[in-house]
């Protein structure tokens, strides 16, 4: 007998959800913080996020821009947890948006959603394959092809995805545990080296606020990517009216000060005369040969074998929201309903095989494409990783300032015990900081996937996020018409909103 089920259709009874729908209260503030900062991949930030930026951007203020995107996305923090107490789905972003700014456009953000958070998680295979096989191959003397190694992390990352939730919060806490241990080991020899002495260097205003701030705040924008999804594990926390708003504002606190004190310790020890021509030079590799040049080989080890783990934290995670959306779409109908099947240990089984399917092709078409590249070993970092990362992380910023509208439309019909503040100021502030976020990355997209000059990929790919959009929201207005059932379900989980 298959242990498989399928949620009923709309308006079915609500007593069914907790024993078909995903499991119930199992995770905890610490749990939802690990899942956020997994996303964000703490050393795959330090160790190649931030020399990348320092190399293109030429910019000496990344330490300041992570506290300036932390601003930003605080003032988002602030309506987005006031929703987070009033709406309980694993849809997040698509059923915020459905509620706030009507359901056709919430149909057409849910697409964008998916679009945008597969290509960042399909994405990350690229840099696992390339950092697993190259330190396997380095200290075995082997010639194990990157699409091998990214294998082994499919079927981790796939394995995970079809158990409970809370599994995979224990893998993702124990692996961004050792992550922060690695970068502050990085960060206390930097400050102890510090070839130049200490200074404030980085966090002048006038160091990022140069021509080239707008590829400077695009690369730490990415760093950044995950810090909203508590809201997808809503169903599945303990408290969700607290739990879901501490754990994104913990989340967006730590995230900001961690990496602009790291990013300041990169600077302090390479030396801020030194570190944009080091980046340069060395790449993702700076981390390591530092601490191999002043710690030791083995410290350096570590952190390699760490900053591979941490890739898999962020596969795991990416790979959970996915299958969360897939599960809240097809529960309400905008997908077959079928996709909201679920195990007997509330996992959304189905969510979870449709998107490790669809990883595993796009694997297949990057090995394919990739066999006898001139760009050699770095393939799948340049294009596979590169390419897709980025076009998710413009779909996430659009997103982001979507929310924020959708915020102030929603509060303007449940006002509640919110001020002013909540209701209309801060989102506003943040839907137009975030806002010119966007336009930033729009501007510098070129630069985002290591083009000089104008290059067709920077218009296929964002239009790879936004098309399924637009083609969204005539699916929603398709259902008003056609299916108005389901229609009036959407945003709310499938029970049509009573409200209404």
């Amino acid at each position: 007998m298959s242990h498989e089920q399928t949620l009923p259709a709309a308006g079915t009874a609500a007593s069914n959800a907790d024993t078909r729908g995903l499991s119930k209260r199992t995770l905890g503030v610490p749990a939802l913080v690990f899942m956020i900062i997994a996303a964000s991949a703490p050393l795959t930030v330090v160790g190649g996020g931030v020399p990348s930026n320092f190399a293109v951007s030429a910019n000496l203020g990344i330490p300041l821009s992570f506290v300036v995107l932390g601003v930003c996305l605080a003032l988002f923090a602030v309506g987005y947890a006031a929703m987070s107490s009033h709406i309980r789905n694993a849809g997040a972003f698509y059923a915020y948006i459905a509620q706030g700014l009507g359901r056709a456009t919430g149909v057409g953000a849910s697409w964008v959603a998916l679009v945008s958070y597969n290509a960042m998680q399909v994405g990350i295979y690229g840099l696992f394959g390339f950092a697993l096989s190259s330190f396997i191959n380095g200290k075995l003397g082997t010639n194990i092809p990157w699409w091998v190694a990214a294998l082994v992390g499919f079927v981790i990352v796939g394995w995970l995805g079809v158990n409970k939730v809370d599994l995979s919060a224990k893998v993702i806490g124990v692996l961004v545990a050792g992550e922060f241990l690695a970068v502050i080991v990085f960060d206390v020899i930097s400050f102890v080296v510090s070839p130049e002495g200490t200074s404030g260097a980085g966090f002048a205003p006038s160091d990022l606020f140069t021509a080239s701030v707008g590829a400077a705040l695009s690369f730490s924008m990415a760093a950044f990517m995950g810090f909203e999804s508590a809201a997808i594990y809503s169903e599945e926390a303990k408290d969700p009216k607290r739990s879901i708003a501490r754990a994104t504002y913990i989340a967006v606190g730590i995230i900001s000060v961690f990496y602009a004190v790291s990013s300041w310790a990169m600077m302090i020890g390479i030396g801020p005369g030194n570190i944009i021509a080091e980046s340069q030079k060395q790449g993702p590799d700076l981390l390591f040969n530092f601490l191999t040049d002043h710690g030791a080989v083995i410290v350096s080890d570590v952190a390699q074998v760490l900053f591979v783990t941490s890739l898999l934290a962020a596969l795991i995670a990416f790979h959970n929201a996915v299958a969360r959306y897939v599960f809240s779409l097809g529960r309400e109908g905008v997908l077959p309903r079928s996709l909201a099947r679920v195990n007997r240990r509330h996992a959304p089984v189905a969510g979870s095989l449709v998107q490790s399917a669809l990883a595993l092709v796009m694997l297949a078409v990057f090995a394919i494409a990739g066999t006898g590249s001139e760009l050699g070993l770095l393939y799948p970092v340049l294009t596979f990783f590169t390419w897709l990362t980025n076009t998710g992380a413009f779909g996430l910023v659009l997103l982001l300032v979507m929310i924020s509208v959708a915020v102030i439309g929603y509060f303007r019909k449940h006002r509640g015990e919110y001020s002013a503040w909540t209701r209309l100021v801060a989102p506003t502030l943040a839907a137009i900081t975030l806002g010119i976020v966007f336009v930033l990355i729009v501007v510098n997209f070129n630069v985002l996937i290591g083009s000089t000059e104008f290059s067709p990929l920077s218009v296929i790919l964002p239009a790879i996020v936004i098309l399924p959009g637009i083609a969204g929201v005539f699916w929603g207005l398709r259902l008003k018409k056609h299916r108005p059932d389901v229609y009036r379900g959407i945003g709310f989980g499938g029970a049509p909103d009573t409200s209404s």
